[in-house]
């Protein structure tokens, strides 16, 4: 699989990379034997990132995905997970729990480092804390190393322009931000490259609105995106288009964009969504698709703290 550097951290790493979220029996139960068969093959396949936290499945998405990786050679892929949110309301970016979740995830994980550590939805903290606490205790995890390289994530866009004009990461993760129906994650672009800040984009599918099918009911998407989205699938169904295939393809074109992450834990998706990645989209239907997105392009929802929804507020 085509591969393209994630900043300055000199990582390779493929266009379509694996979320182990599902592993965790996030959106459905899950058959623990075939979510370990998912991971080898997503590495066969030349899937060589794998990002994780604490938080999915509350820590059984690691649990498993240790049990996967235990089978393969550390040097055929490389590993994210995070530290910070712990559970749907429990968030923790103090430097003492910090320090203790690393040593958590790499015994579940069973190994000794991660190559990137991200603080999890850091708009649901206190960004102060985040630049004065947090990054100082990542950047100490580097020094001892635990981690390679430091990152953060989280949905609302101000929080990277906040976080970045006072402390220095390696890579942010940013969802639903460079999808079919939102691609603000673009003007982003500047300024992480002016810092040679590596992006990994999660959640092509909007997490569930470009399916093809209903999102599931806790989407935190407004009536009016999922009305729109909803429609477009059908629009879909009508003209004999794949959703989801081309909003894969569409993610991962943009050589701006070095990753973007799909979860699964169905071997037979990863297969498919592997070999989607590598085909060219229809113009023809991308402009289509695109059209029928345009009353809701670029529109979000809020998530974390007010304080830091602000610019989307405003949006």
């Amino acid at each position: 699989m085509k591969t393209r550097k994630l900043g300055r951290t000199g990582l390779d790493v493929s266009i379509l990379s694996f979320g182990a979220s599902s592993l965790g029996g996030v959106f459905h139960e899950v058959d623990e034997a075939e979510a370990i068969r998912t991971v080898h093959e997503a590495v066969d396949l030349g899937m060589n990132f794998i990002d994780v936290s604490p938080y999915y499945g509350l820590t059984k998405s690691e649990a498993v995905l240790g049990k996967a990786i235990a089978g393969l050679r550390r040097d055929q892929f490389y590993l994210s997970t995070k530290a910070g949110r712990y559970g749907a309301d429990a968030f923790d970016f103090s430097a003492k729990r910090i320090t203790a979740s690393i040593d958590e995830s790499l015994r579940r994980l069973n190994t000794d480092y991660v190559d990137i550590l991200y603080l999890h939805d850091i708009e649901f903290g206190s960004l102060r804390q985040v630049v004065e606490e947090s990054i100082p205790a990542i950047n100490r995890l580097k020094e001892q190393g635990k981690i390679r390289f430091t990152g953060i994530s989280g949905l609302p866009l101000s929080i990277f322009r906040t976080v970045l004009a006072e402390s220095e990461v390696d890579s942010i993760l940013s969802y639903c931000r460079y999808s079919l129906n939102d691609t603000s994650l673009l003007d982003l672009v500047p300024l992480l490259a002016s810092k040679q800040i590596g992006i990994v984009n999660a959640s092509p599918l909007s997490m569930g609105l470009l399916s093809g099918k209903e999102p599931p009911a806790w989407h935190p998407a407004s009536s009016r995106i999922r009305e729109v989205c909803s429609r477009t699938a059908q629009l879909c169904r009508e003209n004999g288009i794949d959703l989801p295939k081309l909003a894969i393809q569409f993610a991962v074109a943009d050589e701006r964009i070095p990753t973007t992450l799909v979860s699964t834990a169905n071997p037979a998706n990863i297969r498919k969504n592997a070999a989607w990645a590598q085909e060219e989209p229809d113009k023809e239907q991308l402009e289509q698709v695109r059209e029928w997105l345009k009353p809701i392009h670029n529109e979000t929802w809020l998530s974390g703290r007010p304080e830091n929804n602000e610019e989307e507020q405003a949006g």
